[in-house]
């Protein structure tokens, strides 16, 4: 576990059993963190801003080292005893309550010293870790286990439909939000300190959008130019076809396609707070919705369903909640929506195929399977963003249609 604390005098019981609530909610009912998170807090509207905070991070915390806490509290599933463990492992003021009075941090750090399995003190399960390892090298992996337990940053994109860089970094210092640029993107703020700002005016404006500086590249990867005809495949929530649409200076046609119509829905209102107004939505209702499309797109992006392992920074509960079975039928549905979807590409045009995955198997080796398989299109380059580079873990392929 690394050092950073949140520095706060020793917490009031209701605060401790809001953290522990959440905690039995997340791994006994198996339901999404950030999720829970977000219920608990609305459940508790007087809670102040530091009291927050110190829930959100502490479960945070919590979850992306839950396997080593519960070794050195030897209590797994016993959410008292390992936040009791947890304030001791980040030196921070023990509360007064009886859950925690067995624990001594001299027991507590010599057991921690001792740990020499590295699957234990990174808080990895087994099989995933054996994986990762398999596929990456042990060096390595390593090195992105550790980087991937880090707390992810909160990077913002300026919506060039309104705004530029600099007249929001502006605007938000105003404000109190101090930003940093970011080398290597042209449209990312990284935010000096941590902060919700899905309540924020500029936000409701439509003047940013938060999205990782990973993701921010792959859109800049697809190349695409104001006046084409662009297809997001797997589109979700739209993010990055926000994002292109801002790069095409609403110039041309992007149509955001998904099998999930709430998930379009969302795409819809985001894009009418961004002005994002070439954006056409398009439920996925069955083979025929792509064969119409077939040989139309000037670009395709599909950005497909993963194992998510790159994002382990930004959902630390994922591992705890992947197993290999689903890896393995997402990888079956990468083969089929490549093979499917890529012959919306015009002749000539180009496709970008990309995950939030760092596992090869899902990366660079379904690429180089769906080309030996397919005459029609021909490898132009590939991009790897790696989590130990800061940000979240991203693959992205260009592909061009040659037949």
């Amino acid at each position: 576990m690394n050092k950073k604390t949140v520095k706060v005098a020793k917490p009031h019981r209701v605060l401790l059993q809001a953290i522990v609530s959440t905690l039995e909610t997340i791994f006994n009912e198996h339901k999404y963190a950030d999720k829970v998170i977000e219920k608990t807090l609305k459940e508790n509207p007087k809670f102040g801003s530091r009291d927050r905070r110190l829930v959100a991070e502490t479960t945070y915390d919590i979850v992306r080292n839950y396997r080593l806490l519960a070794y050195l509290s030897q209590r797994e599933n016993d959410f008292w005893s390992i936040l009791g463990v947890y304030f001791i492992v980040r030196q921070m003021p023990v509360p007064h309550e009886r859950e925690f009075k067995e624990f001594r941090q001299e027991t507590v750090f010599a057991m921690l010293k001792a740990i020499s399995d590295e699957k234990i003190k990174q808080s990895y399960p087994d099989w995933l870790w054996t994986l990762c390892e398999e596929e990456l090298g042990k060096t390595n992996w390593l090195k992105e286990a550790k980087a991937l337990n880090q707390q992810a940053e909160v990077v913002l994109r300026v919506n060039t439909h309104k705004s530029r860089k600099e007249i929001l970094q502006k605007f938000l210092l105003e404000k109190d939000i101090e930003t940093e640029f970011i080398n290597g993107y042209e449209d990312a703020l990284r935010l000096v300190q941590r902060q919700n700002l899905f309540q924020n005016e500029l936000f409701k404006l439509g003047l940013f959008e938060i999205q990782d500086a990973g993701s921010q590249r792959i859109s800049e990867f697809l190349n695409v130019e104001p006046g084409m005809r662009v297809i997001d495949a797997c589109a979700g929530g739209g993010g990055k076809s926000l994002h292109l649409s801002a790069i095409m200076k609403n110039k041309g046609k992007i149509i955001a396609m998904d099998v999930t119509e709430w998930k379009l829905t969302e795409l819809k209102k985001r894009a009418k707070r961004a002005s994002a107004d070439n954006i056409e939505t398009r439920l996925i209702e069955g083979s025929k919705t792509i064969k119409r499309l077939e040989n139309t797109a000037d670009r395709l992006l599909l950005d497909v369903p993963c194992s998510g392992t790159g994002v382990i920074k930004r959902n630390p509960d994922a591992k705890w909640k992947l197993n290999e079975e689903f890896i393995n039928r997402t990888k079956e549905l990468q083969k089929t929506i490549l093979h499917d979807y890529s012959l919306m590409t015009k002749v000539g045009g180009y496709l970008v195929y990309s995950t939030c995955s760092i596992l090869p198997s899902e990366n660079n080796k379904q690429v180089e399977l769906f080309l030996a398989n397919n005459s029609k299109f021909e490898f132009v380059k590939d991009e790897t963003v790696l989590p130990s580079a800061g940000f979240d873990g991203f693959y992205m392929a260009l592909i061009k249609r040659v037949g």
